[in-house]
């Protein structure tokens, strides 16, 4: 039967709650039962020396923490220093590349500047000599046509002088005949 009790009292909340408002005041009034109560619970309750244990283990996790902190933050720094270090040696690289590229492109300023003049150079002596051609082209022609006039003048003298003999031959045998 009383297993049958705390089976339903397990069983159903409500039954137990009115069950306890009626035993709990009942038990408190009686010393005897007061004595058993508070020993019962004292088991469970925390001395000062668990206390103290407490604190102690508290402190212990407390310096411990502070100790990983502490070395955290130097880890922490000493990448702060290593990344600055990098990010010094990364801005020196840097500006030096930056200084060869700008040489380099003066450089090729002064190479191009150069063959620009090169090229102004050579296209004013192909102008030059184009006109030198020219001037030889008008000559050549020039020359030609004194050419043709001489070898005119040639052939008149020629064809004259032919002319000439052909008229004192024709007059011998004239004269002779």
């Amino acid at each position: 039967m009383a297993q049958k009790l705390v089976e339903e009292l397990e069983a159903d909340e409500r039954a137990r709650k009115r069950l306890a408002k009626i035993l709990v005041p009942e038990a408190v009034s009686e010393p005897e039962l007061r004595l058993a109560i508070i020993n019962a619970v004292l088991r469970d309750v925390a001395t000062k020396d668990d206390i103290a244990k407490i604190v102690e283990e508290v402190e212990k996790v407390k310096t411990a923490t502070k100790e990983d902190v502490a070395r955290v933050v130097k880890e922490i720094e000493k990448v702060r220093v290593a990344t600055r270090e990098d990010i010094k040696r990364l801005e020196e690289r840097i500006d030096a590349l930056r200084k060869e590229i700008y040489t380099q492109i003066t450089e090729l300023r002064e190479r191009v500047s150069k063959l620009e003049g090169a090229f102004t150079q050579l296209v004013e002596r192909i102008g030059d000599l184009d006109k030198r051609i020219d001037a030889l082209d008008r000559r050549i022609d020039s020359l030609d046509k004194r050419i043709d006039y001489v070898t005119k003048v040639s052939w008149a003298l020629t064809l004259s002088v032919l002319a000439t003999l052909i008229a004192q031959i024709i007059m011998r045998f004239l004269h002779i005949g």
